[in-house]
């Protein structure tokens, strides 16, 4: 509840009516079957690194599997975007790839978007979460924190988040939970975050009770993206509620969403990596799709260019044929029961 009324708190009414134009003109082109951009983004995901400290197995950064370069997301270059953008984005959020904290200026950038009444969120693996950055992430004024926390016992989170040491996040989420009581703030909204694979699915129950014990205010249960699923995986859970994929008669596997030539977030949202390339969405992890680049246009010039157009063109034509949509789960989160 208090989430989302400081989630609402933000809006003003350039805002909300910038998201009335974006709703609308998503709808219109849905209608008519030709793209229709009327206004700019409501919520956008910035990049602050590629780099990371774990090696997951179905992530680029982890698997250090990128063709494009590995960087540090620059202060400056934050806040000249953010100038230009801030009066009618509602929702900003701090990660793509990599691990924010290993930004130096992270909580630099948050506080300097939050001071913009931008509800502000991240995403981390909770290992740099030490008790000065967490008492720094709380006065930043960062609006949601989902923690990554892949398994209860350090056997089980390790398979899947190779390298990681479990007691340093339930340290990190303690610390958060600690300095949120020490200087009296709702903020951050606190989130488990459990990637639900076949190695760790039987801790689900475990994870709600460890969720309760440590204090945070809410878990999430998310589905993982395979990479090569057709064959199946030994990482794709079998309880089919947490699974992508829908097992065939012949053994193979099939991704459940159907690709209807549509998508909201090319209307809603992008995504802008370190070095300032804007990109569809989060599924374009490596940023072959590049729509523009901020070091050389306005964001305002870049959302409306021809490469968005003839993107969303493509998309409403045959969404079947771009390769990032093909993996595309877009909504498959269940949130804490």
């Amino acid at each position: 509840m208090h989430d989302g009324l400081n989630f609402l708190s933000k809006m003003t009414p350039r805002r909300a009516w910038n998201a009335g134009k974006v709703f609308s003109s998503y709808h219109v082109s849905k209608i008519t079957g030709k793209p229709v951009q009327w206004g700019l983004p409501i919520s956008i995901s910035f990049e602050p690194t590629t780099s990371c400290n774990l090696r997951c197995p179905e992530c680029p950064s982890g698997l250090r599997s990128f063709t494009r370069e590995t960087g540090m997301l620059n202060e400056e270059f934050f806040m000249e975007t953010i100038d230009d953008i801030y009066k009618d984005i509602c929702y900003l959020i701090f990660y793509f790839q990599g691990e924010p904290y290993l930004n130096p200026n992270f909580l630099e950038m948050v506080r300097y978007a939050a001071n913009k009444g931008i509800y502000t969120a991240t995403s981390t693996n909770a290992h740099y979460l030490n008790d000065e950055n967490s008492k720094k992430t709380i006065e930043s004024g960062l609006d949601r924190l989902i923690i990554s926390i892949d398994g209860t016992t350090q056997d089980t989170y390790e398979q899947y988040r190779v390298g990681g040491n479990l007691e340093k996040v339930m340290e990190g989420a303690k610390n958060i939970i600690k300095w949120k009581k020490k200087l009296h703030s709702k903020k951050p909204h606190t989130i488990f975050q459990f990637l639900v694979v076949k190695p760790n699915e039987h801790q689900i129950d475990d994870l709600k009770r460890l969720a309760k014990e440590i204090g945070v205010d809410d878990i999430g249960l998310k589905t993982a993206q395979i990479y090569d699923y057709k064959n199946g995986n030994e990482l794709i859970p079998t309880i089919d509620k947490y699974r992508r994929y829908k097992a065939m008669p012949d053994g193979t596997f099939v991704i459940k969403n159907k690709l209807l030539n549509h998508c909201w977030k090319l209307w809603h949202s992008c995504v802008i990596t370190w070095d300032g390339m804007v990109v569809p969405c989060c599924f374009d992890k490596d940023a072959t799709h590049r729509m523009g680049d901020l070091k050389h246009e306005t964001f305002k010039q870049l959302w409306h260019n021809e490469n968005y157009q003839h993107f969303r063109a493509s998309l409403m034509k045959a969404r079947s044929e771009i390769d990032i949509c093909t993996n595309c789960t877009e909504g498959t989160m269940v949130w804490g029961e």
